[in-house]
Order: structure tokens, then C-alpha cells, then sequence
């Protein structure tokens, strides 16, 4: 299709659904590896990243159910916190299991979007803010291999406003023992839709949609039914409160 040829005059009129938002479903679905517990999302949209994002995640040991729109991740499994250049490569969000992978088992193995690409690389900023908190980050044979016993808050300052850097220390910080400061972060509306989801979940998050995000570990709380993510602008999906998932990876 070259164009699309639109023909005003008419008076709008009828109702549509609207699907939920891609940027904001994908780390979303990537904060359920942070918890032992099973996690229901609703209203993510059926597209071919969030495909490879459920396959990703369930090549990791996720068991997965979705029906229609509602999807549900149980990351009581998790034994593989590798995520392979052959998925990554076809979705450069892929690199958003990184700080969950970290935080939750301790060590992740994730392929760089580019591969071996030489030259600067959009993760640094992500790398940079994991090693503040503790983790021990090498770049090896285009992987970003991160190890760590623990996770300790820290005051993070991001060199470049990064999305998908303030969602991926978002959700270290919410499994980091202590507070987490993350300076000139993004303020997208996708970065306060996962804020909103991790608070649900039990993380104490403030400040998100603004440059200065503070995020603390996980609350201790009892388990309960679903609480729905509310976002300002649009439907989000539904998530579960959960308690501190104490189990790590094997």
C-alpha cells in the first residue's frame, strides 16, 4: 500500500477497542520474572514482539497460559537465565530481562541487540547502573554476562535519558536490598505504566513519570488476588499482588 486515500464530510460514529500498549506490555511482562508466583496479565496485545517475548521467557523455564488477551507467566521455574542472540536479535526490548534476570536469580547471560556490532552500545547505560549496584558486568563474545550475590540500592545517574535503561533498573532496584535513586530517567508513559504494575506487585516506587525515580525493595505483604495497573492514558494489564520472592535460580 503506497497511501491511504481518506474521504472526510462524514460525521464520526461507532465504538473500537483498544488494545493495550506494546511498549507498555513488554517490560510488564518481564517484571513476572521477578517473582516465584504466578502472575495474569490482561489486555496485552497480540503482535509479533510480544510472541517473542513469551517465547523468550518460556525457553528461561516460564510456564506460560494466554487466552485471548490475558496472559499468564509462572516464573516458579526459572532455571535459565540466558536469553540467546538467535530471539534477541529480532526484538532489541529482549534486553529488558536483563535487570530482572539479575536481581531475582543473580546472574544473567543476555546477547546484545546488535550482536558483536562494534562501537557504542545502547545498553551501556543499563550495564553502567547494574554495576552501581553491585553486580559484576562483562561483555564477552557479544553477551552482557552480569553476576552478583545481592543487589544493593545505590544513586543511579543515567549519562543519556533511556527508556528501556530506567525499566531495567526499575526492576533490578525493586529486588535490591535497600533504596534505589535513578536520576534523569525516563518519563515515558509506558515507564509509569511498569512503575504502577511493580507497585501493585508490592515493590514502593515514587516519583516515576518524572527524572527522579526512587524505588525500594520488594514490601514484604500477603498474597491476594489480582490488582489492576492503572495507567493515566490507557488500558494496562492486570497483575497480581505478590509477596518477596525469596527462591533464586538454580
Amino acid at each position: 500500500m503506497d497511501k491511504l486515500l481518506i474521504e472526510g464530510g462524514a460525521r464520526l460514529a461507532g465504538e473500537v477497542a483498544i488494545s493495550g500498549a506494546k511498549n507498555a506490555a513488554l517490560p510488564i511482562l518481564c517484571a513476572a520474572l521477578l517473582t516465584a508466583e504466578p502472575v495474569t496479565f490482561t489486555n496485552v496485545p497480540r503482535l509479533n514482539d510480544i510472541d517473542t517475548l513469551l517465547e523468550l521467557l518460556g525457553q528461561m523455564g516460564v510456564r506460560i497460559a494466554r487466552e485471548g488477551n490475558t496472559v499468564t507467566l509462572d516464573a516458579s521455574g526459572l532455571n535459565n537465565p540466558v536469553a540467546p542472540y538467535e530471539m534477541v536479535k529480532t526484538m532489541r526490548a529482549s534486553i529488558l530481562v536483563l535487570g530482572p534476570l539479575v536481581a531475582r536469580c543473580g546472574e544473567a547471560r543476555v546477547s546484545l541487540p546488535g550482536g558483536c556490532a562494534i562501537g557504542a552500545r545502547p545498553v551501556d547505560q543499563h550495564i553502567k547502573g547494574l554495576q552501581a549496584m553491585g553486580a559484576e558486568v562483562r561483555v564477552e563474545h557479544g553477551y552482557v554476562h552480569a553476576t552478583v550475590p545481592r543487589l544493593k540500592g545505590a544513586r543511579l545517574f543515567t549519562d543519556m535519558v533511556t527508556v528501556t535503561g530506567t525499566e531495567n533498573l526499575m526492576m533490578a532496584a525493586a529486588l535490591a536490598d535497600g533504596e534505589t535513586v535513578i536520576e534523569n530517567a525516563a518519563r515515558e508513559p509506558e515507564v509509569v505504566d511498569l512503575a504502577n504494575c511493580l507497585v501493585a506487585m508490592g515493590a514502593q516506587i515514587s516519583g516515576a513519570g518524572s527524572d527522579l525515580s526512587a524505588s525500594a525493595a520488594w514490601s514484604a505483604c500477603t498474597a491476594r488476588p489480582t490488582a489492576s495497573c492503572p495507567t493515566a492514558s490507557r488500558p494496562a494489564p492486570t497483575c497480581a499482588r505478590l509477596r518477596s520472592p525469596a527462591a533464586r535460580c538454580a
